[in-house]
């Protein structure tokens, strides 16, 4: 493992076992998460996000396993690891956020009892935990918050209920965050404080960041590097510059021209990419976007390609990116 990654991940492949046999929901899968960064992971739905994150922090549901491949995290093998070694790390060194606080907040709890359970790693004692919460919720932009420790996630706007969140998984001051699609649910005014607030949190605390998202305005507006994925393997990953500026990959390219924000004329026809995302269940034997995409030649049907890069490190799994492509 490269010492200056908090996270990496080798040639990781996950497979669940369903009524139609066997699903290869990830294959060969890359990525690193260098110290005091924030990558972020891009995809339609259905690419292998939700899965690779479940993979990271061995939650995945009983039909599924890692069938090879290796995660390290801090210099240690995460695969490797007992579950009450695994459980250490949950929540401690490796924090998450969902995209919708109403499912990782308890309802029938008070944020305050909440806030204060999680410490139970802390040798401290009531109030301290108290104060620690109430410092965290000022820190998100929580107004009047030691008044509103004993208020109930109701009782609180979205946008507030997932600033909790978020000062709830960084309490503990974890190495690696992981922010499963965070902003979803919010409207586009929320969506910009919740990102500034992460990056100035990401700032002074010092943690690297996962963050997991289809919207491509906000992985550029946050985010220093980029894995872009489809069909359960990585098509593509650089800075955020090489994607937005050169994407290399065509899906990479068609994703771009289906950002709203990138639309110059008024339009009642939203830009799409034709097609279907294909059926896990029966992969192509060629570039797993092939068939979608209006840039494929003869070996794209029937030779995967592999992932190829450039200097920096931008790589893309693309046969266009071969010399000599029409060969």
């Amino acid at each position: 493992m490269n010492p200056s990654n908090v996270l990496e991940i080798k040639g990781l492949s996950v497979e669940f076992s369903t009524e139609r046999g066997r699903l290869p929901a990830l294959r060969n899968v890359d990525l690193a998460v260098p110290a005091g960064a924030i990558v972020g992971v891009v995809g339609e739905s259905g690419c292998g996000k939700s899965t690779m994150i479940h993979s990271i922090v061995r939650l995945l549901s009983p039909n599924g396993r890692v069938v090879s491949g290796s995660i390290h995290f801090e210099g240690s093998d995460l695969l490797g690891m007992t579950e009450p070694e695994m459980r250490s790390i949950r929540g401690d060194r490796i924090s998450m956020v969902s995209q919708d606080p109403m499912i990782s907040l308890n309802p029938v709890l008070s944020i305050g009892t909440q806030m204060v359970d999680i410490q139970y790693r802390e040798k401290l004692d009531k109030s301290r935990k108290r104060a620690r919460a109430v410092t965290m919720l000022q820190r998100v932009g929580i107004p009047d918050a030691a008044e509103r420790l004993d208020d109930y996630p109701h009782q609180f706007s979205g946008g507030m209920r997932q600033r909790i969140a978020i000062a709830m998984a960084l309490q503990a001051e974890p190495s690696l965050l992981i922010a499963d699609e965070p902003t979803t649910a919010l409207d586009a005014t929320l969506e910009v404080q919740i990102i500034h607030r992460l990056q100035e949190l990401q700032q002074s605390m010092g943690c690297s960041i996962l963050f997991i998202s289809h919207h491509l305005g906000v992985i550029a507006e946050l985010c220093d590097l980029v894995v872009v994925m489809y069909g359960g393997e990585v098509v593509e990953n650089g800075t955020v510059r090489d994607i937005f500026h050169r994407p290399m990959h065509p899906y990479t390219q068609k994703l771009i021209e289906c950002d709203p924000a990138r639309m110059v004329e008024i339009t009642r026809v939203q830009p799409t990419i034709p097609g279907e995302v294909p059926d896990l269940a029966r992969l192509p034997a060629g570039c797993i976007f092939s068939g979608r995409c209006h840039l494929a030649f003869g070996k794209c049907h029937d030779q995967p390609p592999a992932l190829a890069g450039q200097d920096g490190g931008h790589r893309a799994r693309c046969h266009l990116t071969d010399p000599g492509p029409g060969t």
